[in-house]
């Protein structure tokens, strides 16, 4: 088994990737909900599904099987409280070859919705990816912000939920076109390579950039949409890609990103990994302390506001004091407990250090019920309540992820009559995962978030978190972001933090906040 770096370590919980967990020996706003907007004006002619030719194409070559089918272009209409939308559905795929063109390396899957419009400005644009790395954007495009939604919060978090998706009310379609992209190894899309080619040319920190990169310039040339605004919304490690891709775009394909929404995201590997890390205590602490207080109703800000001053002072002074001072353990210890709820024995036995995976195990003991990495208010039976040390699947990120995949091959066969017979569809490949290569360093995005912030004073930045997301917690990304100049008035980087976890949009109240602030940026307001 290949040994990962600790950067690889820690992305490796990222969304979204199956792991088990055990015990361990800038101005910021918070959301709520917002109605949602008036309707662009559509074309009169609006009908249900129906099935628009395919672009002529001849039939690729190669043995039977090997090739994704041609693209699968369908008409839809969606009828939404207050509005209807009209739009076309693009289910097809990016052929890629080897950097002499000569052999073909790859083939990217994509699903594309293009609202009908009556006005002739160019529409925006937006890429979605998801994380992992190793994950489809099956959770943006099924979880937020597609035209249609499967259910995956309160009692429809299980193995065994139906997948039934339902219209989404709260998709972003009225006011940006969305293309969902799969990296190559996801959900449909495939390396024609192998080995170690595969690896260094798709499953690497630079080498992922580059892909992707040449993806988006493509599909923009194939779809005529060079003049449209053009924005990126990326959760986790998808979020991570963002400024990255800022970068690689203008500098590489000379196409220039509008704004980027980054969901979830870590910005910097280096700074906060590793086992002993201080300010990764200091950084978990805000939403151990938001876990605690979401057992009394919805958090805030304000509400955090004590947590959020001790850990970023008196603790991170007395973290720094050692575990040979026993008046700072002492101090810290009593602090952390009535901050967390978690048993003061238990707080004193870990010196006043919490890591994620004490406190998923710890925060619900005595219900043997252990807490999600992803969203700590979501808990599960722990398999082995009595033992020391125990090994669970997280009980939101696997319990979703039959019903997302299920949902996701119906999307494609019946809604988009795209069909493959024999391929798998990836909603997490751990192979990926496990395969990636990091490099020698600690990557980080905060160096091209900084300089697309500085060079282009038109672009905006939307970061968003959840209050109880242990895996990128929200007071992480407030750490980093404070050390960002605001390049002139009046800024253009937000963090917001809404109620829930990593996957925060999966609540309803977060989706619709999530939405008009997504909206606000893209319509400059």
């Amino acid at each position: 088994m290949m040994t990962f770096p600790p950067a690889a370590r820690r992305s490796a919980r990222l969304l979204i990737s199956a792991f088990f967990f055990g015990l361990v020996p800038a101005a910021a706003d918070e959301a709520g909900p917002v109605a949602g907007p008036p309707a662009t004006a559509l074309k009169s002619d609006c009908h249900a599904r129906t099935s628009l030719p395919a672009p002529a194409a001849p039939m690729p070559a190669g043995e039977p099987g090997r090739h994704l089918p041609l693209d699968s272009v369908t008409r839809h209409r969606l009828d939404l409280p207050g509005r209807t939308l009209c739009f076309t559905a693009t289910a097809g795929s990016i052929r890629l070859v080897d950097g002499q063109g000569q052999s073909e390396a790859a083939e990217v899957a994509y699903i594309a919705y293009e609202l009908e419009s009556t006005t002739e400005r160019p529409r925006p644009v937006t890429f979605v990816l998801n994380g992992g790395p190793g994950i489809s954007s099956a959770w943006l495009q099924l979880g937020g912000v597609g035209p249609w939604r499967l259910p995956m919060a309160g009692d429809a978090v299980a193995p065994s939920a139906a997948p039934d998706v339902i219209d989404n009310a709260e998709t972003w379609l009225d006011f940006t076109d969305l293309v969902f992209l799969d990296p190559v190894g996801t959900g449909y899309s495939r390396s024609l390579l192998s080995g170690d080619d595969a690896r260094h040319r798709f499953w690497s920190v630079d080498g992922d950039i580059e892909t992707l990169t040449e993806v988006i310039w493509r599909w923009l040339l194939k779809n005529k949409r060079m003049a449209s605004p053009k924005y990126y919304l990326g959760e986790s490690y998808g979020g991570f890609r963002g400024p990255r891709l800022a970068h690689a775009l203008r500098t590489e394909r000379g196409v220039a990103l509008n704004g980027l929404v980054l969901v979830s995201p870590v910005l910097d590997f280096g700074r906060f990994n590793g086992s002993f890390n201080t300010f990764d205590w200091v950084a978990h602490l805000p939403s151990y302390a938001a876990t605690a207080l979401s057992m009394k109703g919805p958090v805030t800000r304000a509400a955090l506001a004590e947590a959020e001053t001790y850990a970023e002072g008196d603790y991170l002074s007395d973290l720094l004091r050692g575990v040979n001072d026993a008046a700072a353990v002492a101090r810290i210890s009593a602090r952390v407990a009535a901050l967390t709820g978690l048993d003061l024995d238990v707080v004193r036995r870990l010196e006043g250090r919490i890591s994620a995976g004490a406190f998923q195990r710890e925060i619900d003991r005595k219900a043997g019920r252990v807490a999600s990495i992803y969203d700590a208010t979501v808990t599960g039976f722990d398999p082995s309540p009595g033992s020391q040390f125990s090994r669970f699947p997280d009980p939101l990120l696997e319990a979703l992820d039959p019903p997302l995949t299920s949902a996701m091959l119906e999307l494609y066969e019946r809604r988009l009559g795209w069909q493959l017979d024999s391929s798998r569809y990836f909603v997490i490949n751990n192979t990926v995962t496990h395969s990636w290569d990091w490099g020698r360093g600690e990557p980080d995005a905060i160096s091209d978030l900084r300089e697309a912030l500085a060079l282009d004073p038109r672009i905006r930045v939307l970061i968003t978190h959840g209050f109880t997301d242990l895996i990128t917690p929200y007071f992480e990304t407030k750490m980093l972001l404070d050390q960002i100049p605001s390049y002139g008035d009046p800024p253009r980087l937000r963090l917001v933090v809404y109620q829930g976890g990593h996957m925060h949009y999966l609540r309803d109240e977060s989706r619709i906040a999530l939405r008009a602030d997504a909206q606000a940026l893209i319509e400059g307001r």
